[in-house]
């Protein structure tokens, strides 16, 4: 999919959920310094909303790792984990690789999702 596309598709989403069928995405999330972080959910504005407050203590909220740089979605959780798994498996390299085919310019895709009061 090309970058403007994600883009778009991250600027208007919202969970989906099409006849009964939920929707799990697999992400990637960056600190400013470049640590990277790969996790799954099953609502990516809310999960993005969490690591962008800190909410949980945990890897990403020590780190400061709250950038969505790369997400996919699925239908099946199945395939959600086992991507999740393979992508965490990555080398760094591979991982940067794949931010980078459809995000050159690492812009956070959640940007715009929340209220700026």
């Amino acid at each position: 999919m090309p970058p403007t596309s994600l883009k778009s598709l991250a600027c208007r989403h919202d969970t989906v959920i099409v006849s009964g069928v939920k929707t799990y995405y697999v992400y990637i999330l960056a600190s400013k310094a470049g640590v990277l972080y790969t996790g799954i959910t099953n609502d990516i504005k809310r999960r993005a909303f969490q690591h962008k407050t800190k909410l949980n203590e945990s890897f990403t909220q020590k780190y400061d790792v709250n950038l969505l740089m790369y997400f996919e979605m699925f239908s099946e959780p199945r395939a959600a984990i086992a991507r999740e798994k393979q992508i965490k498996a990555y080398r760094r390299e591979k991982k940067v690789a794949l931010i980078d085919s459809i995000n050159p310019d690492w812009a956070d895709l959640s940007e715009g999702w929340y209220d700026q009061t």
